[in-house]
């Protein structure tokens, strides 16, 4: 085994040896290098974009999908509610099942009714109806091409479950799953197949008076409308559905199978979003995308798992034939380089063999000079040499050729913000030695400062550029003392609003340079933050002298003018307009109210602006 791994060492050796004796290698296995490289991360950053772009792509698809069809879904729910009940005939219907059982005329009336609702729709089964004083039924049914109605005595349904949860229910109605898991096999009791449809909704009837129960509808669907709009959900592979009743009970599945797994390993208790989403569930080969939406009015939610393996299997094929295409590219870039590094090498090999005809003692040595490029120029001087050595020895003249290249580099030092910040947590660290705080946390605040200032993110949370704000003002501070005063207005719900990066500063540093700066008193500068209407309204006052009306004039007819023909000292205000203008449009605004008592500056953002909606708060 030792001497198997001694061989394979000097092997390799020998190659390496091999390939960096001669320039031609060497150039050859740096260009294969540059291409290999350049092939590889091509194909792997092409790859995950393309796995990213379609996961998104399926996420929000799926989404639109299941939210499109689930409220279609609800639709036809809400229909099935409506339709249960006896819109102008409430009281008729309620005098008639109470007689029913004595007065012909009244029965009449009933089987009527059911006749009329069973002719109505497409979709029903079956309808019944349980008297509940009298223990008996009414059954509708579609019998031999014919609709008939038969009376059934002797009925008891309270021991069941589906009776129980509809005389129970606040809204008097429940839905009731005839297959699949959800079912569990529950006692029906009426003579339905559970095979013939898919859902049944029982409705009871109360005394309007009294509240008591006098009737309970139950109502036995069909999948043919349902099979309708659950098709609008495409499936592809080993894409499954489900669909969830508000209270978690099961009311299709594509793959019962699938189903029971789901529930076993806790993808449904992921379901906890109350409007919907997506996440990832399994591991491995059975890993799932699933996306689901949940109905707004009652929470009936919509499942779509989607493999992982499917969502990929584009981006594979296309990693695939970008990885053949590198190859092929590759040949060819070898064969290319090869030729090339051939011809670029050809004539340093003539010189190197002139030169060794001439460090052997041959002063007659010539290199031939072909072109004008960087070898031709060594060739020539190359002869030059030669000559010029043969001039000295004939001439008797000994030598000693000696030339030393002196090669002084400047070290450039690089000050970059990140060299600063570093320096300055170094000052930092100092002076906390020293036990000068004062100079630590200042030295502190610049640097939180300066890091916060070179990141490269142009929009920021509300919470981030107000921790700017107070290392800021920390800073000023110091400088001004306690002539400084800084109150905070801003509403917690608005601490997660997007908005452009030093915008407040920008307005705190114009309260600070217009105000502080002008008085030799104390000023009070008030940042804040609320909802009004449609914007967020984001406000620095200060309680200072306020701005002339003259420049104040200015300053505002300054955001109406072109940029080119902008001239103003208030840079700072006028950059932060067009930010505004350049991110939101004409949604977005900087208002200047001003007199003797003080200057207020608001910056109107509009909610959701830039990719985050605010949600109002009402106090």
């Amino acid at each position: 085994m030792n001497f198997l791994i001694k061989k394979t060492a000097e092997l390799f050796s020998n190659v390496a040896k091999t390939v960096s004796r001669r320039l031609v290698n060497k150039l050859l296995l740096l260009f294969m290098s540059i291409i290999v490289l350049v092939v590889g991360l091509l194909t792997a950053i092409s790859y995950q974009m393309l796995q990213n772009e379609s996961i998104q792509s399926n996420i929000s698809s799926a989404s639109s999908n299941l939210k499109l069809v689930n409220r279609n879904l609800h639709s036809y729910l809400s229909d099935m509610e409506q339709f249960s009940l006896p819109q102008n005939s409430y009281d008729e219907l309620t005098y008639a099942i109470l007689h029913q059982n004595e007065d012909y005329s009244s029965r009449m009336y009933v089987e009527d009714y059911l006749k009329g609702l069973f002719y109505a729709r497409d979709d029903l089964a079956a309808i019944y109806m349980y008297v509940i004083d009298q223990h008996s039924y009414y059954a509708v049914t579609k019998e031999h091409y014919n609709v008939t109605v038969r009376k059934v005595l002797d009925a008891d349904f309270e021991g069941y479950g589906w009776y129980k949860e509809t005389l129970q229910n606040p809204k008097n109605r429940s839905y009731q799953p005839l297959a699949g898991p959800s079912a569990g096999g529950e006692l029906i009791g009426y003579p339905v197949d559970p095979d013939t449809g898919f859902m049944a909704y029982h409705w009871v009837m109360r005394s309007i008076v009294t509240r008591k129960p006098q009737a309970v509808f139950s109502f036995y669907y069909t999948n043919q409308m349902f099979d309708q709009m659950i098709g609008d959900v495409p499936l592809n592979g080993e894409e499954h559905l489900m669909y969830f009743s508000p209270d978690g009970r099961l009311f299709y599945a594509d793959d019962y199978g699938f189903y029971g797994q789901a529930a076993e390993e806790g993808m449904l208790q992921r379901l906890d979003s109350e409007d919907g989403g997506h996440f990832t569930w399994g591991e491995g080969d059975r890993k799932y995308l699933v996306v689901y939406d949940v109905e707004e009015a009652e929470g009936w939610r919509l499942v779509k798992p989607i493999p992982y393996g499917q969502i990929r299997e584009a981006a594979t094929t296309n990693r695939n034939i970008a990885l053949a295409l590198g190859i092929g590219f590759l040949l060819i870039a070898i064969v290319t380089v090869f030729f090339y590094s051939k011809a670029i090498t050809r004539p340093l090999n003539e010189l190197q063999k002139q030169m060794k005809r001439f460090s052997a003692g041959d002063f007659e040595a010539q290199s031939e000079v072909k072109g004008r490029d960087e070898i031709a120029y060594l060739s020539h001087h190359f002869n030059l040499m030669v000559k010029r050595t043969n001039e000295l020895i004939t001439e008797r003249y000994k030598m000693k050729l000696a030339e030393k290249n002196a090669i002084l580099k400047a070290l450039e030092a690089e000050i970059n913000p990140h060299f600063l910040y570093n320096a300055l947590q170094a000052i930092s660290t100092k002076a906390l030695r020293y036990e000068r705080y004062d100079i630590a946390d200042m030295v502190d605040a610049l640097a939180l400062t300066l890091r916060y200032c070179i990141s490269g993110r142009d929009i920021v949370l509300a919470r981030e550029e107000l921790q700017h704000i107070e290392r800021y003002m920390s800073l000023q501070k110091a400088r001004f003392g306690a002539r400084l005063q800084v109150v905070y207005e801003w509403d917690e719900p608005l601490m997660d609003v997007e908005l452009p990066k030093l915008s407040v500063q920008t307005l705190a540093e114009n309260a600070i340079k217009h105000a502080l700066e002008k008085v030799s008193s104390t000023v009070t500068i008030t940042i804040g933050a609320k909802l009004a209407g449609e914007h967020t309204v984001i406000t620095v006052a200060d309680d200072g002298p306020g701005f002339e009306p003259d420049r104040l004039k200015k300053v505002l007819l300054s955001f109406e003018e072109d940029w080119q023909d902008r001239e103003t000292d208030n840079v700072g205000l006028l950059n932060l307009h067009t930010r505004l203008r350049l991110l939101y449009g004409e949604k977005a605004s900087l208002h200047i109210h001003s007199d003797k008592s003080g200057t207020r500056m608001e910056m109107l953002l509009p909610q959701g602006g830039h990719g985050k909606d605010v949600q109002r708060i009402d106090h």
